[in-house]
This record gives structure tokens, C-alpha cells and sequence, in this order.
């Protein structure tokens, strides 16, 4: 696929391998006069919910204090807002790329132990009294996210996500809006 417009920002760090990172892609046509973006750098992800946070605009998530990088266990786990643990996750596994959402065409991605590794983590908060969240973030208007069905490949992300559920580990969603001048937060609910 060629010419898909993108947002891009640039780095003055001389450590980086290239000067720009592209934030955004669209598929919409090279010549429409408005373009829908879906954001795609993992990384921004908790850099925009830290704000969100920080501005009360995810009070219903968590509200307080915001720390990032909080070591729990043996994983650093993103932030700590007054008493609630809050993990962000950007699945890229469904992508708007025309009418419907459309399964991201990518190698085979069936390593799922960090993820796994925190949601325990994050289980044991719940026995202190603390809350524990897991954040999707998805940096587009994306639709609820629904649970494939078990098989083979996911059989040990799906069972570790029913544990989570079932010990009271939340899972919110947060959709953002991305465009040339910034992002917004569209809307947030709980997906559990």
C-alpha cells in the first residue's frame, strides 16, 4: 500500500536512529479534503493518558496524585494514581482501514508473558485494598473492544484475562483522537 498520508514529529536527539517518528497514519484517500488518523506510536500512549490523568479528564479510571513507573513485584507497572495501579496497552490488532475495522495484516504475535506477568502483578495489588486497572488505549474512534474467541494461540493471554476479571482487575477504554493539531479524548468506558 502506497502513499498513505502520515503525521509525523521530529527529534533533535542525536540517539535516535532516525529524526522522525510517525505518530499517525490514514487510510483515507491521498486527495480527501478530511482525513480520519489512527495513532500508532505505542509509546505516546502513556504520555496522552498521563495527561488525561493529570487534567481530571479519566476521573471515573482514576483520580489523584499521578506516579509513573511504579516497580510492583518484579514489573514496573505505568502509574499509580492515589490508590489505584493503572497498566496502558495499545492493541493494534484491528485497524479502521476503510468502512469496518479490518484485522491488522502481521506476523504472528503469540508472546503474550509481559502482559500476563503484570496482570499478576496486578492482582496482588487487590489484596492490599488498592485498585487495579488495565488501560486499552486505542489512539482512534475504535469500537468496544470484544474478546476473540479462545483457540490455541490466545489460550494463555484469554485465560489470564478471565483470572484478572474474576480477582476484580478493571478494564477500562480509552479512545483518543489524533489530527495534526493534537489529541483529544473522545470518550472513555468501562470494557470488562
Amino acid at each position: 500500500m502506497s502513499n498513505i498520508p502520515c503525521l509525523f514529529s521530529r527529534s533533535g536527539s542525536q540517539a535516535r536512529k532516525t529524526a522522525a517518528t510517525v505518530e499517525a497514519v490514514s487510510f483515507a484517500s491521498p486527495s480527501a479534503l478530511r482525513k480520519s488518523w489512527i495513532g500508532i506510536n505505542q509509546t505516546a500512549a502513556n504520555r496522552y493518558v498521563e495527561h488525561f490523568l493529570r487534567t481530571g479528564q479519566l476521573t471515573r479510571v482514576a483520580s489523584g496524585e499521578v506516579r509513573r513507573e511504579v516497580k510492583l513485584g518484579n514489573s514496573r507497572i505505568d502509574f499509580v494514581v492515589g490508590g489505584s495501579y493503572v497498566e496502558v496497552k495499545t492493541p493494534l490488532v484491528t485497524l479502521p482501514t476503510g468502512s469496518r475495522a479490518q484485522k491488522a495484516k502481521h506476523s504472528r504475535f503469540d508472546s503474550f508473558d509481559r502482559l500476563i506477568k503484570h496482570m499478576g502483578e496486578l492482582g496482588s495489588v487487590l489484596q492490599q485494598g488498592s485498585r487495579a486497572v488495565i488501560v486499552l488505549c486505542y489512539q482512534y474512534d475504535a469500537p468496544a473492544f470484544k474478546r476473540p474467541p479462545l483457540d490455541a494461540r490466545n489460550a494463555p493471554i484469554a485465560l489470564a484475562a478471565e483470572e484478572a476479571r474474576r480477582k476484580g482487575i478493571e478494564t477500562w477504554q480509552v479512545n483518543l483522537g489524533i489530527d495534526a493539531w493534537g489529541v483529544r479524548l473522545l470518550k472513555y468506558f468501562r470494557s470488562d
